[in-house]
C-alpha cells in the first residue's frame, strides 16, 4: 500500500450527531407541516433518541448530504427500507429539485450552527481517537488522503481542532466538490499520485461506496467502528472487503508494527 483514502465521517470522525441535528433542522425548513418538523424545535439526539436512532439505522444506506433528507423524508413516511434496493427506490421517487434544495439549505444549517456556536459544533462531531492514534503511528507508511462527501471546510477545521491537520497534505483532501461517487475521489487521487489503484486503500463505512470503488481495482476496508451493522458487515465479507475494527485497523491496513528500537548502549 502506497496510499491510503479515508472517508470522513464515520472514518475519522463520529459525526451522526451534528448531521441528525442539521438535517432535522433543514428537513423542517423545507417542510414545516410535516409530522417530525416539530422535531427542529429541539433537534438534538438526546432530545429524539427514537428519531435519532431511526436516522442512524438509515444512514449506511445513503452518500451524500440530500441523502439526510431522504432519511427523514421516510421516516416521516413510515416507508419500510430494509436493504439498498429499497432505499434507492424511494430516494428515486424523490423530487429532484427538492433533493438539491436539502443539499444546497443543510450546508447553509451547518455553516449557520458553526457560527453561531462553535464549540457546540466542533463537539457533536468528535474523532475515532484510536484510529487517529495509530495514524500518527504509521505516518509517513504510505500517503493518507480524505475522500469524502463533506465540505472541505469542515474537514479543515475539525483536523485543525484535533491537532491532525499535518497529517494531510491539502492536496489529498478530496472533497464534496470532488464528484458525487468516491471512483471520483480515488480517480483524482490515483492521477495526482500516479499509483495504481492496487497501490491504494480505501477506507469507507458505508458499504455501497465500496462496491462503487472495488472495480478500479484499489483494495477495500469497511471501517466497522463507522455507521454500518450486521447487515453491510456480512455483504463487505461476502464481497472479500476488509472488515476492521477500531482494535485491529492498524495491523490490518499496515501490517504489523515494526518492532521497537531497542536503546543504543552507551560506551
Amino acid at each position: 500500500m502506497r496510499a491510503l483514502a479515508l472517508d470522513f465521517d464515520g472514518v475519522l470522525s463520529d459525526s451522526a450527531r451534528e448531521a441528525f441535528e442539521v438535517a432535522l433542522r433543514t428537513f423542517a425548513a423545507l417542510r414545516p407541516d410535516a409530522r417530525i418538523a416539530a422535531c427542529a424545535e429541539r433537534p438534538s439526539p438526546e432530545a429524539q433518541p427514537a428519531l435519532f436512532a431511526a436516522f442512524v439505522g438509515l444512514m449506511p444506506l445513503g452518500n451524500r448530504a440530500e441523502d439526510y433528507g431522504v432519511a427523514l423524508a421516510a421516516l416521516e413516511a413510515g416507508a419500510r427500507l430494509p436493504d439498498q434496493p429499497a432505499y434507492d427506490a424511494f430516494r428515486a421517487a424523490q423530487d429532484p429539485a427538492w433533493l438539491r434544495a436539502f443539499h444546497e439549505r443543510f450546508y447553509a444549517e451547518r455553516a449557520a450552527l458553526a457560527a453561531t456556536d462553535r464549540a457546540r459544533w466542533l463537539a457533536r462531531m468528535a474523532p475515532y481517537a484510536p484510529f487517529l492514534e495509530a495514524l500518527r503511528r504509521r505516518a509517513g507508511e504510505a500517503v493518507f488522503a480524505i475522500a469524502t462527501a463533506k465540505d472541505r471546510a469542515s474537514v479543515c477545521a475539525l483536523l485543525e481542532a484535533w491537532r491532525a491537520a499535518d497529517l494531510f497534505d491539502p492536496r489529498w483532501i478530496l472533497d464534496k466538490e470532488t464528484g458525487v461517487s468516491k471512483r471520483s475521489h480515488l480517480e483524482r487521487l490515483a492521477g495526482g499520485l500516479g499509483l495504481p489503484f492496487k497501490e491504494i486503500t480505501f477506507v469507507d463505512d458505508k458499504v455501497n461506496h465500496l462496491e462503487s470503488a472495488a472495480p478500479l481495482g484499489v483494495r477495500c476496508a469497511l471501517a466497522a467502528w463507522g455507521y454500518n451493522g450486521r447487515r453491510e458487515r456480512e455483504r463487505a465479507r461476502a464481497l472479500g472487503f476488509l472488515v476492521c475494527r477500531l482494535e485491529d485497523a492498524e495491523t490490518l491496513l499496515f501490517g504489523p508494527a515494526p518492532p521497537a528500537q531497542a536503546p543504543r548502549e552507551v560506551r
